[in-house]
């Protein structure tokens, strides 16, 4: 469909739409821009791939110890994440302020059970957990938890 195309159709038998729900699409995203603010004040914008819980108004996110996300995490705790829908027209942007749990050095340590929850939650179970463990302590993976304070977005088509 071109962009300025009538775009109404006849809804006679059609059911309601459903309203749009930010946090719905919040939580049903894996894939998200996730912006940060540089020491320079600007924002520094990262794919990364979310898990939201809804009941607990939580994000998370795996990250890499020393790069520029989780150093300006470091600095500033104050962030942004944003998803959009699978065909592109509906948008949620969620801020808050995140917390940093590693990196871990033991792979059964706290850090590393902290992401392993996160994995859980995100993906389900994976393949070789001994294998996961080793891999995010050698990886110096770190979990962003950000507490969900404001969420919008709408649905533009």
């Amino acid at each position: 469909m071109r962009f300025g195309a009538d775009m109404s159709t006849d809804t006679t038998d059609a059911t309601p739409a459903k309203p749009f729900d930010p946090r719905a699409l919040l939580a049903e995203s894996r894939l998200g821009v996730l912006a940060t603010i540089k020491a320079d004040g600007r924002p520094q914008m990262s794919p990364v791939m979310p898990y939201y819980d809804p009941e607990t108004q939580l994000l998370y996110v795996s990250m890499t110890e020393g790069r520029a996300k989780t150093a300006n995490l470091r600095r500033d705790p104050r962030a942004a994440l944003e998803v959009t829908s699978p065909d592109g027209w509906g948008w949620a942007t969620a801020e808050g302020t995140a917390t940093l749990t590693g990196p871990g050095t033991d792979p059964d340590g706290p850090e590393v059970e902290a992401l392993v929850r996160y994995y859980r939650l995100a993906a389900g179970e994976h393949p070789d957990w001994e294998e996961y463990r080793a891999v995010m302590v050698a990886d110096r993976r770190v979990l962003m938890t950000m507490t969900v304070d404001h969420v919008y977005g709408a649905r533009v088509g």
